[in-house]
C-alpha cells in the first residue's frame, strides 16, 4: 500500500506562450495538512486545476492510493473524494446554505429532491463544524468566514478524503484565521488529507507539518516544516534572499499636503483629525471595525462628508465626488483590487491608462501606440509578470494584479496616493516589490497614507502612526515610539489616548 493517497510526478501544463508548470511534483500522505507555497504566477492554482480536473497536464502522471488516475472534469475528481475550497467563493447567495451545500449532488428519491433529509443532512455537517447558523439561512448574508465554513460541509458532503484550500484565511480577520483553523486541525485529527495554500507563514506554522514551494511554474522543494527557518523558505519562494524585507528610505519631509479637522460621517466616524506631507508615508492601522477604509472612501468623495474641513496645500477644500480628488491630485488604490481597482475582462494596458484616457486622444481619434507604449513602460516599471500589455487583467495573478493597480495611480499626476492594504494577499516577493515602489515614490516627494492591518508592514514602512479605534482617532505614534504593544493597545482604546491617561 502507498504511503501517499495523493501523489503527482513531472505535471507540465501549457497555455498559449508560457508554461504554466514545468514537471512539478507533490505528495501528500493521509490525515496530513500540507502547506503549497510560492510567489503569485509560481503555478500553485493552476497545479490544484489539474488536480480538481479543470485542467489536463500535456505532461506526467497523477496517482490516488497508488494508482494512476486522469479526471476529466471536476466531477471525477469529486466522484473519487477530492473537493477545493478556493479564495473567492463561488456561490449562489439567493439560494439556502442547504441548498449550497448540496449543489450538483441533490438528495433525490424517483427523481424528487428530499428537502426534509437534505435540510438535515446540512444542518448535521454544520454541527459538525460548531457553525452559528443553520441550514435554511441565506447564503447571501453570510460573512466570508461563514460561507467557506459552507464550502468545506458541501466538501464533507461528498465524503472528500482530501480536500484542497486555496488563501481561505486571504480575507479573514485573526479570530476567523483561528476558527478556521480549529475547523482545519479537526479534519486532520478524523483522517482528511489538505492541501493547504497560502502567503502567510502563521497559517504553515499553526498547520502544517510539511511544505513545498513552487518558484517560476517549477517545484523547489518539500520540508520539514519543523526544520526551515523564515530565511530559506523566502529564499526557496524568491530565488534570492530579502535581508530588508521594508526598504524605508530617509526622506526629509516636505511641506504639508493634506490636513483634515475633526472630520465626521454619522454612523462611521467621528472627530478624525491628521495630516500627511511630501515625502511622508503615514500609516493608518486599526483592528477590523476601526473605519479606517471609510475615513479615506469619504475624503476620497466616494461617500459624504457629514462635518469637519479639509485642507489641501494649505487651503480648505470641498471633495464632492473621487473625480474631484483626482483633479486635485489625490489617487486611491482600493482594497478590493478585483471589484473596484480592475476591469477584469479588460487588458492589462488598457486598465493602466484607464484613469488619463482623454490624454491619449487627438480631436476625435485615439493614439492607441502611445497609449500601448506608456503601459508598457509603467508596467515594466512595477515588474508586471505577463506576456504582453493585451493580456486581460484576469489573467494575472493577485500580486501582479495589485502591480497593475500601482501603474495605474504612476500613470496619473497624483500628489498623494492613498494605499488600502496595498499588500493584502500578495506573496512575500511581490510584497518586497511594491514596498520598493512605495520608498521610491516617497523619495520622489509623493505623499502616502498606507492603510494596513499587518503590524511589521505598519511598523516597517511608516514615518508616522496613526491608530483608530471604532471610528475614532485613539492616538498617534512616531516611527521612533511605535511598537506593536503600543499600537495594539491605542487600536483597543475605545477612547481617546493622551499623555497622563485616556480621555473619554
Amino acid at each position: 500500500m502507498s504511503e501517499y493517497i495523493l501523489e503527482l510526478n513531472g505535471i507540465t501544463k501549457i497555455f498559449p506562450g508560457v508554461k504554466a508548470l514545468n514537471k512539478v511534483q507533490f505528495n501528500l500522505r493521509p490525515g496530513e495538512v500540507h502547506a503549497l507555497m510560492g510567489e503569485n504566477g509560481a503555478g500553485k492554482s493552476t497545479f490544484i486545476k489539474v488536480i480538481m480536473g479543470v485542467h489536463q497536464a500535456e505532461e506526467g502522471e497523477m496517482l490516488l492510493d497508488g494508482k494512476p488516475v486522469h479526471f476529466k472534469n471536476t466531477r471525477d475528481a469529486q466522484k473519487a473524494g477530492i473537493a477545493a475550497i478556493y479564495q473567492h467563493v463561488t456561490s449562489y447567495p439567493h439560494l439556502s446554505v442547504a441548498e449550497n451545500i448540496f449543489v450538483g449532488h441533490m438528495k433525490k428519491k424517483f427523481g424528487v429532491i428530499q428537502w426534509k433529509e437534505m435540510y438535515q443532512e446540512a444542518d448535521r455537517l454544520l454541527q459538525e463544524l460548531n457553525a452559528d447558523f443553520n441550514s435554511r439561512s441565506i447564503m447571501g448574508n453570510l460573512s466570508v468566514a461563514q460561507q467557506q465554513m459552507v464550502e468545506i460541509a458541501k466538501a464533507l458532503s461528498l465524503n472528500a478524503r482530501i480536500i484542497i484550500m486555496d488563501e481561505p484565511t486571504a480575507a479573514l480577520t485573526k479570530r476567523e484565521s483561528e476558527e478556521l483553523y480549529r475547523i482545519t486541525r479537526k479534519l486532520r485529527d478524523e483522517g482528511v488529507a489538505i492541501i493547504f495554500i497560502s502567503h502567510r507563514f502563521e497559517d504553515m506554522y499553526a498547520l502544517a507539518s510539511r511544505v513545498t514551494v513552487f518558484r517560476d511554474a517549477q517545484y523547489i522543494g518539500s520540508y520539514d516544516v519543523d526544520g526551515i527557518t523564515n530565511a530559506d523558505l523566502i529564499k526557496a519562494m524568491v530565488g534570492r534572499e530579502i535581508k530588508d524585507l521594508f526598504p524605508k528610505p530617509e526622506v526629509p519631509l516636505g511641506e504639508e499636503v493634506l490636513r483634515v479637522e475633526n472630520l465626521c460621517r454619522t454612523g462611521y466616524f467621528k472627530d478624525v483629525s491628521f495630516q500627511v506631507h511630501k515625502g511622508e508615508i503615514l500609516g493608518l492601522t486599526g483592528l477590523v471595525g476601526a473605519r479606517r477604509t471609510e475615513v479615506v472612501q469619504t475624503i476620497f468623495g466616494v461617500e459624504k462628508l457629514t462635518s469637519g474641513k479639509i485642507f489641501w496645500n494649505g487651503k480648505e477644500v470641498k471633495i464632492s465626488s473621487p473625480s474631484d480628488a483626482m483633479k486635485m491630485g489625490i489617487g486611491l488604490l482600493p482594497e478590493n483590487r478585483q471589484i473596484e481597482g480592475l476591469i477584469l475582462d479588460w487588458g492589462i494596458g488598457r486598465n493602466i491608462t484607464l484613469t488619463e484616457l482623454k490624454s491619449y486622444v487627438n480631436k476625435l481619434f485615439l493614439n492607441e501606440k502611445k497609449e500601448n507604449e506608456t503601459a508598457k513602460n509603467l508596467a515594466e516599471r512595477v515588474d508586471t509578470k505577463a506576456v504582453s500589455v493585451f493580456d486581460k487583467a484576469s489573467s494575472l495573478s493577485g500580486g501582479n494584479q495589485q502591480k497593475v493597480v500601482v501603474a495605474k495611480a504612476l500613470g496619473s499626476d497624483f500628489k498623494l496616493l492613498i494605499l488600502d492594504e496595498p499588500t493584502k494577499g500578495v506573496d512575500v516577493g511581490a510584497k518586497a516589490a511594491i514596498y520598493e515602489i512605495m520608498g521610491e515614490l516617497a523619495q520622489q516627494g509623493y505623499a502616502i497614507i498606507m492603510i494596513s492591518s499587518e503590524m511589521p508592514e505598519i511598523l516597517g514602512m511608516s514615518d508616522r502612526i496613526v491608530v483608530m479605534c471604532e471610528g475614532r482617532v485613539t492616538g498617534e505614534l512616531s516611527r521612533e515610539e511605535a511598537t506593536q504593544e503600543k499600537i495594539l493597545a491605542l487600536a483597543m482604546a475605545k477612547h481617546t489616548v493622551v499623555e497622563g491617561g485616556v480621555q473619554p
